[in-house]
């Protein structure tokens, strides 16, 4: 990709000013050749000769990526136990309730037959009179 030059006459100034005045040269150039959503990639194309500064910056983002997905990872992860321990509980509540009416209706039951029982008993004696 070409990049078109400014030509401007600097005037006569010391080094410093010199790279200076360059310096915003390019600055400006950059504005002004590239859009905002290029400017990220021509700063990145610069920035090839510190590779070792991207590949840090780039370790240390792709780390603190993974930390983030590692610690919602685990948030999600304790609610969905939180929630089956709910379950498990509810159920066991209901399993227990319905032990206790059974057992209740089985109590139910025997007093029943046990009734049933001496009222046979009592027709049987009647009906022998």
């Amino acid at each position: 990709m070409e990049r078109p030059s400014l030509e401007i006459n600097l005037p006569d100034t010391h080094e410093e000013g010199k790279l200076y005045v360059v310096d915003s040269l390019n600055n400006l150039n950059k504005l002004n050749v590239c859009p905002d959503r290029s400017q990220h990639a021509l700063d990145e194309e610069e920035n090839i000769g510190d590779t070792g500064e991207n590949r840090a910056e780039s370790t240390t983002r792709n780390q603190c990526l993974f930390f983030v997905t590692f610690i919602l990872t685990l948030i999600v992860s304790l609610a969905l136990v939180s929630f089956v321990i709910f379950l498990i509980i509810q159920t066991r509540n209901k399993m227990d309730q319905i032990t206790s009416r059974l057992i209740s209706e089985k109590k139910t039951i025997e007093e029943l037959k046990k009734m049933n029982s001496m009222i046979l008993k009592h027709l049987n004696r009647s009906a022998i009179k």
